[in-house]
């Protein structure tokens, strides 16, 4: 193909080389009706599928944003906030307001202070400078608060166009998927709807004769371990049902490893117990700190799995993330992968993660 080819529903360049991202399609033709898979599944099978695209690129298609009046919906994943929250998000957006969702509830122990973890989420995003006008806990999977929400959405838009936007892997498809059911009512809702976007890599569904239902793609998050695993591994990494509270009590000199992706050190301190937050198909591994380095470079992939084998050859060396921890009920987060949860403070700890994958502390959000 020597002149490049445009979808005819979103205006993406076309191309056949990334499923993921804008504009693929499985095979170009020398038809004119041309459409990339998202708006084909869109259009026939009335699915919206997410793609990504890269920051920069994100940042350049989102800015007309701020220049419209529009209601902005920003999905987050809930077991993921610190690295799907997008504190850049206000420079594009300008002063319109955003209502924060966050998605995947369902993953969390039902024994979550619901109200306690709104709150936090407020702090946040109040922190991160976003005008969030409300935020709803959800599950798109489980159908949890979406009638609700759908119904807020209506109220709240006044007329206005809605943008939906997030970073990859926070279930933005299945999200609008159940939004478009619920709000319209209509088995067929896109399929009878639907009309081509006229902004590049956009997804436009209208809503009522004047206002309409945007899709953004998914912005990548570089810090996010899911874009260094393969979608064997993604599949355990990222949870697909409840978690469950892995208990470990820890003496000092003692290692804690996570499959082989990350390891905790405990390095000074009483013995006490660390609660593990991960995918329940990750195996966590307890051993000697002395011994830590040498069981790494002798299991990968086997005994300290995931990784497979496709993803060490993409996965980032380790580095150490040194911690002293004073206060009780402190997490330890690993962008993407989960976190630890200090119970009785006081100690001193080393994080072994990816390089470039962000390793913060925060207030435990699941304390009761």
């Amino acid at each position: 193909m020597n002149d490049t080819m445009y979808c005819q529903g979103c205006g993406a360049p076309l191309q056949t080389t990334d499923e993921r991202k804008i504009g693929y399609i499985p095979k170009i033709t020398d038809r004119d009706d041309l459409m990339c898979r998202r708006c084909f599944k869109l259009r026939h099978y009335n699915v919206v599928e997410s793609v990504s695209i890269h920051s920069d690129d994100y940042k350049n298609m989102v800015a007309e944003i701020r220049e419209t009046n529009s209601l902005i919906i920003h999905l987050i994943d809930v077991f993921d906030v610190d690295s799907t929250l997008i504190e850049s998000l206000p420079r594009f957006v300008g002063k319109n307001p955003i209502i924060l969702v966050a998605n995947k509830i369902d993953l969390l122990p039902k024994s979550t202070n619901l109200n306690r973890l709104k709150n936090w989420l407020r702090s946040v995003a109040k922190k991160a400078g976003l005008n969030v006008k409300e935020v709803y806990l959800t599950s798109a999977k489980k159908g949890h608060s979406l009638d609700e929400l759908a119904k807020d959405m209506e109220q709240m838009r006044k007329g206005k166009d809605i943008y939906v936007t997030g970073v990859t892997n926070v279930g933005k498809s299945t999200f609008l998927n159940a939004f478009i059911q619920r709000s319209t009512g209509i088995k067929e809702a896109i399929t009878t709807s639907y009309f081509p976007g006229t902004t590049l890599g956009f997804i436009t569904i209208p809503l009522d004769d004047d206002a309409a239902l945007i899709d953004t793609p998914g912005i990548m998050n570089e810090h996010q371990l899911a874009h260094y695993v393969s979608n064997q591994d993604l599949k355990k990494v990222i949870p697909n049902k409840e978690i469950k509270p892995r208990n470990y009590q820890l003496n000092e000199n003692q290692s804690l490893f996570v499959g082989g992706l990350a390891r905790l050190d405990f390095i000074k301190g009483d013995r006490q117990t660390f609660v593990c937050y991960f995918a329940n198909d990750i195996p966590l591994h307890r051993t000697k700190a002395d011994q830590a380095d040498a069981l790494y470079d002798r299991q990968l992939g086997e005994l300290l799995s995931p990784p497979t084998a496709e993803t060490i050859k993409e996965l980032p060396k380790l580095v150490e993330h040194s911690f002293r921890i004073k206060e009780p009920y402190t997490d330890i987060v690993i962008s993407g992968l989960g976190w630890f949860t200090i119970i009785n403070g006081d100690v001193t700890v080393k994080i072994h993660s990816p390089k470039g994958i962000h390793v913060t502390l925060r207030k435990s959000i699941l304390a009761k």
